[in-house]
């Protein structure tokens, strides 16, 4: 852990790279990325002269809610998110006289559902992390799918007839942030 003017980061060498990169991770953890040759007086020039940059991503990042999965608990979690789903989603297109295909349950990075043309539902395992208002918002939102294959008025529209609240519902998704904890 290095401190330019306040700012602290990790150095990460990479062999491969042709400059110097920050990044900031979603627990606020600023990583500069360096080829072989910089030295740390570049780094922390390069590290001063984007620290509104940094600055700002860094507070977005603490504002969000980060959970952390140990890897030996991801197939537990697969199967208590199949659970979830299959059951929400044959109480949600109950309510809505919808029919789906199959659900299937992924290891997806930045979806937490979607919906085929074909009609198959698919969500990511960590909805079962999440608090019942959103799962349920996520499953709402893949079954009007199912009707409108776009995001109009008319699917909002749809999304609203049972969660009223959905804008509120996705801001806070939009927040929150689960993750697999490094090994």
């Amino acid at each position: 852990m290095y401190d330019a003017y306040m700012i602290e980061y990790v150095h990460q060498v990479n062999a491969r790279a042709w400059g110097m990169r920050i990044s900031v991770r979603v627990d606020g953890e600023v990583v500069v990325t360096t080829p072989r040759f910089v030295t740390k007086r570049m780094i922390d020039s390069f590290v001063a002269t984007h620290t509104d940059w940094i600055s700002r991503h860094v507070a977005r990042a603490r504002a969000r809610t980060v959970m952390r999965i140990p890897r030996k608990d991801v197939a537990t979690l697969k199967k208590h998110a199949r659970e979830l789903a299959e059951s929400r989603c044959a109480h949600f297109a109950r309510q809505y006289g919808l029919t789906y295909k199959k659900i299937s349950i992924r290891a997806q990075k930045s979806r937490w559902g979607s919906c085929s043309t074909a009609g198959n539902l698919s969500f990511n395992y960590k909805i079962a992390l999440l608090p019942p208002h959103l799962a349920d918002y996520i499953v709402v939102h893949e079954i009007c799918h199912l009707v409108h294959m776009n995001h109009s008025k008319k699917f909002w529209d749809l999304v609203a007839q049972t969660m009223p609240d959905h804008k509120k519902y996705r801001t806070e998704l939009r927040r929150t942030h689960i993750v697999r904890a490094r090994s």
